[in-house]
């Protein structure tokens, strides 16, 4: 159920280190914590689903524990040089589908509801901590 929140401190921290994405971070304006975006579409991942799409990206998902990761927020988009894998209809079975035009991709530890056009994020899952405890 835990949704992707920048910490104050985690503001000026350098891109891709547990800050905002490298884009975001030169215009100085990504949004306080538990705010979204200019781009941010009215939608919601059902954190019910967290652990039937974790258990697919168990091992990867895994290693990003107690790493440092780049801050996603709904509203921003994802860097181009971020390559972000498709997840497969079979993993998210169930779950209500993602925006008209948007498709969820997976990217270190995290599952994105993005458009894959623009690459805005609508929504974003933390699959690491599906595993922290």
């Amino acid at each position: 159920m835990a949704a992707v929140i920048v910490a104050p401190s985690q503001m000026n921290a350098q891109p891709g280190h547990g800050g905002p994405p490298p884009g975001q971070a030169k215009k100085g304006n990504y949004p306080p914590p538990g705010q979204g975006g200019p781009g941010r579409q009215d939608f919601r991942m059902d954190r019910n689903y967290r652990d039937q799409v974790a258990r697919h990206y168990r091992s990867d998902a895994q290693r990003w524990n107690n790493r440092k990761r780049p801050a996603f927020a709904p509203g921003y988009a994802i860097p181009r040089n971020y390559s972000i894998r498709p997840v497969p209809s079979s993993y998210w079975r169930g779950m209500p589908p993602p925006p008209r035009g948007y498709q969820y991709g997976y990217y270190d530890g995290y599952m994105v509801a993005y458009d894959p056009t623009t690459r805005i994020i609508a929504d974003v899952m933390d699959l690491v901590t599906a595993f922290a405890h």
